[in-house]
């Protein structure tokens, strides 16, 4: 069998640095013989973008809170890609003060901020894709979720319930898209020592918790991550839409 992604156009949003998750789904896809167009928020991350980054053509600003911004986007990557097969949302924010005690000290804007980039941000993106007529046929999506959406992980607060209904989502746009042959799906990724971890109190337990309930004691990797990504951003997995598939070395398990 040959490179499972060859011909392939992947965009990818939400790589801060080459430990991001997303970083690891782009590396494990592009050796898979995929070709990865990259969004960033703003120039600081473009910054640190060019520094992985060869070609300037890869990169593209879109900032997922302002429609105008991923209206122009992805009107850029269709000048210049014309179609594309595959979007990997692997964007999530909350306020570093809404990540830490007890829920009940949320306020009503750090909620809706959560949600909206962390959540709502997945529809906003596919609803513009699906504008423009982007997406190949077929094509898939693929999100980034945490098992604090089900369970009631310390400090993880709003970001637990904007996962939540990331993973509704991902459910209700599998069922409107399916007749398109987009596929939408969801990988639940094991904790990692990114940027977003470190922003939530005791991030530090939080991994090591992690850690010891893995089945083999070792952490997952961004690259073991990636592998799955690439998987469900290729034809084999075209039967597979509306699922959160765990990557977490069995954490969810116990």
């Amino acid at each position: 069998m040959g490179n499972i992604l060859t011909g392939k156009k992947i965009v990818v949003m939400g790589v801060a640095n080459k430990r991001s998750i997303a970083w690891g789904c782009a590396q494990m896809m592009a050796e898979q013989g995929a070709q990865i167009i990259y969004t960033y928020q703003n120039p600081r991350i473009k910054k640190s973008l060019q520094r992985l980054v060869d070609d300037e053509n890869q990169l593209v600003e879109c900032d997922v809170a302002d429609d105008e911004s991923i209206e122009q986007a992805f009107t850029t990557i269709k000048e210049r890609f014309v179609k594309v097969d595959g979007i990997v949302h692997a964007i999530a924010f909350a306020k570093k003060e809404e990540l830490a005690g007890s829920i009940l000290g949320a306020s009503r804007k750090g909620y809706a901020i959560a949600q909206d980039i962390s959540s709502y941000s997945l529809i906003a993106v596919t609803k513009v894709a699906e504008k423009l007529n982007l997406l190949n046929t077929p094509a898939s999506i693929v999100t980034l979720t945490y098992f604090g959406s089900e369970r009631a992980i310390p400090n993880y607060n709003v970001m637990g319930i904007a996962k939540a209904a990331l993973e509704a989502s991902v459910r209700y746009l599998a069922r409107d898209l399916g007749e398109n042959r987009i596929r939408v799906n969801a990988i639940s990724a094991g904790a990692v020592k990114t940027l977003a971890v470190t922003g939530i109190k005791g991030h530090d337990e939080l991994l090591k918790m992690s850690q010891a309930r893995t089945v083999d004691g070792e952490d997952v990797t961004i690259s073991e991550i990636g592998n799955v990504c690439a998987f469900l951003m290729s034809d084999l997995s075209t039967g597979v839409t509306g699922d959160t598939i765990y990557v977490d070395k069995g954490v969810h398990l116990i």
